[in-house]
C-alpha cells in the first residue's frame, strides 16, 4: 500500500523569526510579495474578516494617526476575505497602506492566527464600548464568517526579521498605536 502525505509547514511566529513568504492580492489589483518589504521597518496585522466593527475602527484610528508614523514604516493588513468583497468593504475608508485578502485562509493557518470563541465572547464584552463607536461610525457585520479570529500583530526590522509578535489576547486586543509608532520611529 502506498500513502501519499502532503505536509503543512505550520508555525507560532516568535521574534527572531523571518516570515517566510506572503504572496497574497491586494485590494489596490496588485500582487503582493512579502519580499515587497525587504529593507523597511514593517508592521503585518492579522485582522478577522472584511466587515469586523472591531478591524473596520482599528483601521480607521490607523488613518487618523497614519501622519505620527515614519513616513518609511509600511503597514500591511492580511484579512480572511475574498479580494471582491474585501475591496467593496474597504471603500469607506482611504487607506493608505496595503490591504491583503487571504480567502484560502493560507497564512491566518500558517501563522497559527488562532480561533477561539471563548476570546470572541471577552472581546465582544470587553469592546462593548467599541462595538458603539465602530457602530456610530456605519462599521456593521455583514458575514458571519471569521468572528471567532483573534488578531495578530508583527513588527519586522529592516532585515527582516521579527522584533515582536502580539497574539491578541481577544478579537479585539492589538499592540498599542504609541508602541507601533515607536518601533516606526527607532
Amino acid at each position: 500500500m502506498v500513502f501519499n502525505t502532503i505536509w503543512v509547514y505550520i508555525m507560532k511566529l516568535t521574534k527572531g523569526d523571518k516570515i517566510g513568504d506572503i504572496n497574497l492580492p491586494s485590494i489596490d489589483g496588485k500582487k503582493f510579495n512579502i519580499k515587497n518589504i525587504a529593507g523597511k521597518k514593517t508592521i503585518i496585522t492579522f485582522y478577522r474578516f472584511a466587515t469586523c466593527p472591531f478591524c473596520n475602527l482599528r483601521i480607521n484610528e490607523i488613518i487618523n494617526r497614519y501622519n505620527e508614523l515614519n513616513p518609511k514604516f509600511n503597514m500591511i493588513g492580511i484579512f480572511d476575505s475574498t479580494l471582491e468583497f474585501l475591496t467593496e468593504s474597504m471603500k469607506k475608508h482611504d487607506i493608505p497602506f496595503t490591504i491583503l485578502a487571504d480567502e484560502n485562509f493560507e497564512y491566518f493557518k500558517k501563522y497559527e492566527v488562532e480561533q477561539s470563541i471563548w476570546k470572541f465572547l471577552v472581546g465582544s464584552t470587553v469592546g462593548f464600548f467599541k462595538i458603539l463607536r465602530a457602530s456610530a461610525k456605519g462599521y456593521f457585520p455583514m458575514e458571519i464568517n471569521g468572528m471567532t479570529i483573534v488578531p495578530v500583530d508583527i513588527l519586522i526590522n529592516e532585515k527582516g526579521i521579527i522584533e515582536k509578535v502580539y497574539y491578541g489576547k481577544n478579537t479585539t486586543d492589538h499592540l498599542s498605536f504609541e508602541e507601533i509608532r515607536d518601533f516606526s520611529l527607532s
